[in-house]
């Protein structure tokens, strides 16, 4: 397993994980401030009317030519598994910076998540 892409696929994940962040923020920002739009159009004009979504997008777009060059390099079955670290990152941000509830089974979730990565880096 080579490093450069390991790392290349970690920097992957936290730009999913900020993208989803941004598009939260995007999303919520109208909605806390009491202008929350009804019905699913209403909720795409939003959406479009966002920077913040906006901006969550431009980070998926970004990551995709990061994430081919990790997949030309790292077998399939470890490189999506390290997916799934993106779960324990949001769920890291939303509790510790948007004031999200976090539970005991969200962590322990998080845990078996952690450990899984863990356990197929180690077959790599």
């Amino acid at each position: 397993m080579k490093l450069a892409s390991v790392a290349m696929a970690l920097a992957c994940v936290l730009i999913s994980a900020a993208a989803q962040v941004l598009l939260k923020l995007g999303m919520t920002r109208p909605a806390a401030d009491g202008l929350a739009p009804a019905g699913w159009l209403a909720t795409y004009l939003q959406a479009l009317a966002s920077p913040l979504v906006w901006a969550g997008l431009l980070l998926y777009g970004l990551s995709v030519p990061l994430w081919l060059w990790v997949l030309s390099r790292l077998d399939v079955s470890l490189a999506y598994p390290m997916v799934s670290l993106g779960f324990v990152v949001t769920l890291a941000v939303g509790v510790l910076f948007l004031g999200e509830p976090f539970s005991w089974l969200r962590g322990a979730g998080c845990a078996l998540i952690l450990a899984g990565v863990a356990l197929l880096a180690l077959d790599a």
